[in-house]
């Protein structure tokens, strides 16, 4: 009797134990989702519904989208704010811009980028870890602050100026502020850090040996990299790639900060219509439209990772 009621108390204890286990597998796992719900499609529902509104005078400015009005029902909605945006070359130059300056500054991060995670990531340990360190410095630093310094070098009294005009290179101050390229100096400098850690990620699992390899077997160091190296890292060039592309597209501190009238890029534009012409829909359908342009890299991204990880099995 006494072996029955010791069983059948583990049994009852064991029974505790899963159901609570399975509690908490859930609780772990409606988290995120939750998390996502509330955050980030609850907000695109609104912008989405805010971007088929029609436009009027009044706080806010556009009108519900139903409306029950003596004793009718009316829903005022309309496509023709993405029409207008998508038929106004205004928008698409801004958009290409955009598109432009992100694919620019991804490539260039990535020339540079490349080589520093590959020497952080075969240097010793003791050196990494400092190394890595020194990447994450920057942003223990206001973004704002990081660019604005740039805006105070740049300038016609900055340092670059003082030193060339003082040592005799030049005779006047150089117009280094408010164009694209200080737009490029500044997107590349803010956005390098998420080019090396993905590619840092990668390129620490990679054998050396493999390096020896291919040197013993007679191939040239270009060759080692193009065969064996560049393959293997490549879903690390992927995510960083991503990292860099995809915010600089809506990218605004930088390009109202440093950039200039030469070039219009999305995210003033977006900046413009909601505060300066106050016109809600159509600055909505601009960022559902520009999120919908950003969807086409991920899937991309997705395919060439899902790709790699399939020859890899």
């Amino acid at each position: 009797m006494i072996k029955l009621s010791v069983h059948g108390e583990m049994t009852q204890y064991i029974s505790l134990m899963i159901n609570s286990l399975k509690k908490q597998n859930f609780w772990f796992v409606f988290t995120p989702y939750f998390w996502l719900v509330l955050f980030f499609f609850i907000p695109l529902a609104l912008i989405f519904k805010i971007s088929i509104s029609i436009s009027e005078w009044g706080m806010p400015p556009y009108r519900d989208l139903f409306d029950f009005a003596d004793g009718k029902f009316t829903i005022n909605s309309t496509l023709g704010n993405y029409i207008f945006i998508f038929s106004d070359p205004f928008y698409i130059r801004s958009y290409l811009n955009s598109l432009s300056l992100a694919f620019i500054s991804t490539l260039i991060c990535l020339f540079i980028g490349y080589p520093i995670a590959f020497y952080v990531a075969k240097s010793k340990e003791s050196i990494r870890n400092i190394l890595l360190i020194l990447l994450i410095i920057p942003f223990w630093t206001s973004f704002l602050l990081r660019v604005y310094a740039w805006k105070v070098i740049l300038q016609g009294s900055g340092i670059i100026n003082s030193i060339l005009i003082n040592f005799g290179f030049i005779d006047e101050p150089l117009s280094m502020l408010h164009n694209h390229y200080a737009v490029i100096l500044g997107v590349v400098y803010t956005y390098l850090p998420f080019m090396i850690l993905p590619l840092y990620g990668y390129l620490v699992k990679f054998d050396l040996n493999l390096i020896d390899a291919s040197s013993d077997l007679g191939a040239k160091p270009y060759k080692t990299f193009l065969k064996v190296i560049l393959p293997l890292s490549i879903p690390g060039i992927v995510a960083g790639s991503m990292l860099v592309f995809i915010p600089v597209v809506g990218e605004f501190v930088i390009p109202e900060l440093l950039g200039g009238s030469d070039k219009l890029y999305f995210g003033k534009i977006i900046w413009d219509e909601f505060f300066v012409n106050r016109d809600w829909p159509i600055a909505s359908a601009l960022a559902m439209s520009g999120i919908l342009i950003l969807v086409i890299p991920i899937i991309v991204f997705q395919l060439v990772f899902a790709k790699f990880n399939f020859k890899d099995e």
